[in-house]
């Protein structure tokens, strides 16, 4: 899963980045490079899965972050930003909630926020009317064109496509153009340290609701020291500060929602492991997550949930005796900590 940081210059972007990775990307100025980091997302699960099994290794899922080079400016996206950005799962808009030394304005989240909406649909506008210039000069599928033509309305009036309840085949038909608004997208409103506890702008919340957008708010500068420090230590100072955990554990869940994935689980004396799926996706679907030779000859999921196992004492041949191990088709819609088993033949 790639995740996009973005936001106009000055809101704090590689900041948030280097608290959720933990790296120490330059901060403060233009960037010439894309910063990557990859954080491994905690999962209680495959750690007492890795104690049952006494688990030679334990894989975790991975969130990559795009810190990108550049900045955004008000006065339009830059077009290979643009291009960049069309290539990730989800985009994360860092919004400025403290007093920045270096720019002139106060904070305006609600301004920032709704300037920004208006540059994402004006970079989706460009390729829309450009296949729509297209189509008129050829024979193109009437439902095509509907749906293009359904799509330049709602960007002409400012609704971001998400807003829009597309189909699964419509979904499908605008793929190629990769639209920003179409993106699932998370507001991080990026706080001064005394502001920390404060309830969340009403006027914003209001916005993220009527535009499909998760918000939440962390002070990135408090975070960011978190990050750097030892583990044993960051519970302490988060307590200090009254916080109960760090803003990263909070982002990942707010994230896995945000694109509606799940985990399911593989276990074993060599490796215990989560694998990162949609939900909604099925069992032979997932076997190809792993490799796609199980995909291809997937006969059957052995299955046993996650919280049966465990009560059960991890051990299967209890959780078979209850009733609690599963034989699951290539249609089985997989759950979130399901631990499977694919069998398989090719």
């Amino acid at each position: 899963m790639k995740v996009g940081i973005v936001g106009f210059a000055g809101s704090g972007k590689t900041t948030v980045f280097n608290a959720l990775t933990g790296l120490k990307a330059g901060v403060g100025g233009f960037k010439d490079k894309v910063n990557l980091g990859i954080i491994k997302v905690p999962d209680p699960r495959v750690d007492r899965l890795a104690e049952i099994y006494k688990t030679r290794r334990k894989v975790f899922a991975e969130i990559t972050f795009v810190d990108f080079a550049g900045e955004f400016k008000k006065s339009g996206l830059d077009a290979k930003i643009v291009a960049e950005m069309r290539q990730l799962d989800a985009l994360v808009q860092i919004v400025r909630a403290f007093e920045n030394p270096m720019l002139e304005h106060p904070p305006q989240p609600l301004a920032e926020v709704e300037s920004f909406l208006s540059e994402l649909i004006l970079a989706d506008l460009i390729p829309i009317e450009n296949r729509l210039s297209r189509m008129k000069k050829e024979k193109a599928n009437p439902r095509e064109r509907e749906l293009i033509e359904r799509v330049k309305e709602a960007l002409d009036e400012g609704v971001p496509v998400r807003k829009l309840g597309l189909s699964c085949e419509e979904s499908q038909l605008l793929s190629g153009f990769r639209l920003l608004t179409e993106k699932p997208m998370m507001l991080l409103l990026n706080v001064a340290e005394n502001a920390l506890l404060d309830p969340l702008p009403a006027n914003l919340v209001e916005y993220a609701g009527i535009n499909l957008l998760k918000l939440m708010a962390m002070c990135g500068k408090i975070e960011m020291e978190v990050a750097e420090l030892a583990a044993e230590e960051q519970g302490e100072f988060l307590r200090s500060l009254g916080i109960t955990e760090p803003a990263r554990d909070r982002f990942i869940r707010a994230a896995y929602e945000l694109l509606d994935l799940i985990s399911f689980l593989t276990a074993g004396e060599d490796e215990c492991r989560a694998w990162t799926i949609r939900r909604g996706t099925t069992a032979q679907r997932a076997a190809g997550k792993i490799h796609s030779d199980m995909e291809r000859g997937f006969i059957r999921a052995e299955v046993i949930a996650y919280k049966d196992f465990v009560e059960c004492g991890g051990s299967e041949a209890r959780c078979k005796e209850l009733g609690k191990y599963r034989l699951e088709g290539k249609d089985y819609v997989v759950a979130d900590g399901d631990i499977i088993n694919f069998r398989f033949n090719v």
